[in-house]
């Protein structure tokens, strides 16, 4: 199946999405974070179409069954904290850097973290 599109949609509610053309000269639509959420379509625009048909349906069960509708990672909030469980070894070695950069463990650490994101997420606003 050959990789297609990939783009955040309003009408999907922020859900980011994928479109591949298949060997069978389908296209198949899915969410990036949903991925069990898909639908097929003879064109892009068809797949599109059914895919926010499934993603209403998903959503009316959702409101049945009285659990909460998936948010998008894009559209939640977030603190800004997280932990992370680290060998002591490596806990250590980054003490140890951040003393001599002469800056906090969870500056040095956030540096790092900031460093290894993707070019198109590397807008940190807000």
């Amino acid at each position: 199946m050959a990789r297609g599109r990939r783009s955040k949609s309003d009408r999907f509610d922020g859900f980011m999405l994928e479109l591949f053309h298949d060997h069978d000269d389908d296209w198949l639509a899915h969410f990036v974070e949903l991925p069990n959420i898909s639908a097929f379509g003879p064109t892009p625009e068809k797949a599109l179409d059914e895919l926010a048909t499934a993603w209403e349906m998903v959503k009316q069960d959702y409101r049945e069954s009285g659990e909460a509708i998936p948010v998008a990672p894009a559209r939640r909030r977030y603190s800004g904290q997280f932990n992370v469980r680290i060998d002591k070894r490596v806990h250590r070695a980054l003490v140890i850097e951040a003393a001599r950069a002469g800056v906090s463990l969870n500056a040095l650490v956030a540096q790092k973290l900031t460093k290894g994101l993707p070019s198109e997420d590397s807008n940190l606003a807000g």
